[in-house]
C-alpha cells in the first residue's frame, strides 16, 4: 500500500534526523541541528503525501494514520537502535511494543 510505504520511508529519514548524530559525538550540536533539519525536509516530502493519500482516499481515519505511523516509527527506531547504534532491546522494550501493537488492534476494531 502506497500510504504505508511512504510512512515507512519518511520514518527512516526522521529517525536518522533525530538520532543519527548520536553516533558522531564530536559533531557540534548546531551542525547536528542543521543536518537534522535538512533530513526532516525529506521526511515531510514523504509524510505529508502519505497522510493525504491515506486520508483523502477514505482508506484511513486520522487516528488510524497516527497509530500506523507510531508503529512504523517504533519499528524503524528499534531496528536503527540495534543495527546502527548497537544497543540491545530488553524485555521491557518488547512489552511496550506489544502495548502499541494492541493499540493497532483497538483502533481498527469496528
Amino acid at each position: 500500500m502506497k500510504t504505508i510505504g511512504l510512512l515507512f520511508l519518511s520514518n527512516v529519514f526522521m529517525t536518522y534526523a533525530w538520532y543519527g548524530h548520536l553516533k558522531n559525538q564530536d559533531l557540534p550540536w548546531w551542525k547536528a541541528v542543521l543536518i537534522g533539519w535538512g533530513l526532516a525536509f525529506f521526511e515531510y516530502l514523504l509524510m505529508v503525501p502519505a497522510n493525504r493519500i491515506g486520508y483523502l482516499s477514505g482508506t484511513f481515519t486520522a487516528a488510524q494514520l497516527k497509530i500506523i505511523q507510531e508503529v512504523i516509527s517504533l519499528t524503524v527506531f528499534a531496528l536503527f537502535s540495534v543495527f546502527f547504534l548497537k544497543e540491545k532491546i530488553g524485555w521491557n522494550y518488547a512489552a511496550a511494543f506489544f502495548c502499541i501493537m494492541m493499540a493497532v488492534v483497538f483502533i481498527f476494531r469496528k
